[in-house]
């Protein structure tokens, strides 16, 4: 059973969080007694206990700002995903006088990192936090939000009926100019190969590639751009005898598996197909993708700056930013050839 929160007091006693929050902490100034004796009578119908270290950091901030990442940090599996945004963050929280903390103790038995423990916010710890990971717990953002917790997350999420501060990659604006490079080419047939995810991210690629698709009036007759994941053999054989001059791939790995099997049916990247990639850091072994890739330490400066404007003017509504992705040249985009 989830522990009662303010948000909770309030839609019971019918006033605003605000109001709860005041009452709670003592400060019942201009409240009408009446509202207090609501507030105080759903907060002990409820059981709802006050956070005192909430309390403490509202009232006054200690210059320490958490970063909590919902899996784990280290392994290498993961290592480079983070580093940079890490990077990003310490450097700017460094340059302004602010300290970290890095929340990893927050595990339960079942893998999964949560924020909130029997009932407490861990990161109250810290003025605010700075929340990062693919495996975003969206009920715990939405409970953040209605304690009134200040922090962004770095990526887009969706909440219902939460409004979540977040600074997000400009995938859908991205994803369109590699179109619109790959058509300035020449290119007019293309493929899309899609990964079996559904993440913000992913979708908003998908956005950008479909309208970059539809206003260029570019042709796409693959699974992918239906909505079927992955890369099947009998769709290599079409592949490699249709028009497509030009792929898109979701990540690298589909990539490779598409550069084997045109490889495995006489067809080379990039003299029979050119093929750019969704995501990347330009310099993968083996094999130098044109691709889409996320500025990482800079979202991670950003995230800091957005986080301490939040600490400063804990008033003000939570605003969510943008920011622009870079299209690096490889090795595996050319103009197109007509197969034989």
């Amino acid at each position: 059973m989830k522990a009662p929160r303010q948000a909770d007091v309030a839609l019971l006693a019918g006033v605003s969080q605000s109001a709860v929050s005041r009452v709670v902490s003592g400060d019942t100034d201009r409240i009408p007694e009446e509202t207090q004796q609501r507030i105080r009578a759903a907060v002990k119908e409820l059981g709802y206990v006050p956070n005192a270290a909430a309390r403490n950091l509202r009232n006054k901030r200690n210059r320490l700002l958490g970063v909590h990442t919902f899996e784990a940090v280290f392994p290498h599996a993961r290592e480079d995903f983070y580093f940079e945004f890490l990077l990003g963050i310490e450097e700017r929280a460094e340059e302004i006088g602010y300290d970290l903390v890095l929340f990893t103790s927050t595990g339960a038995s079942d893998g999964r990192r949560r924020i909130y423990r029997d009932g407490t916010n861990r990161l109250n710890l810290a003025d605010g936090t700075v929340l990062l990971g693919a495996a975003t717990d969206r009920e715990e953002l939405a409970r953040l939000r209605d304690d009134g917790y200040l922090f962004v997350h770095i990526g887009r999420r969706e909440v219902p009926g939460a409004e979540i501060p977040c600074i997000v990659p400009d995938y859908v604006s991205a994803t369109d100019r590699l179109v619109t490079s790959l058509a300035d080419r020449g290119h007019r047939h293309f493929a899309y190969l899609r990964e079996g995810m559904e993440q913000e991210a992913y979708v908003d690629r998908r956005h950008g590639y479909r309208a970059a698709v539809e206003r260029l009036g570019l042709r796409d007759r693959s699974p992918g751009f239906h909505g079927e994941p992955g890369l099947t053999e009998d769709w290599l054989d079409e592949l490699a005898a249709g028009p497509e001059t030009a792929v898109v791939a979701e990540g690298i790995r589909l990539a490779e598996e598409l550069r084997t099997g045109l490889a495995a049916r006489g067809r080379n990247i990039p003299e029979d197909v050119s093929v750019a990639v969704l995501e990347g850091s330009g310099d993968e072994p083996g094999h130098r993708w044109d691709c889409l890739v996320v500025p990482r330490k800079k979202i991670g400066r950003i995230a800091i700056d957005a986080l301490v404007a939040r600490v400063e003017h804990p008033d003000a509504e939570p605003v969510s930013q943008l920011v622009a992705c870079d299209l690096v040249a490889g090795e595996t985009v050319a103009g197109p050839r007509a197969k034989e």
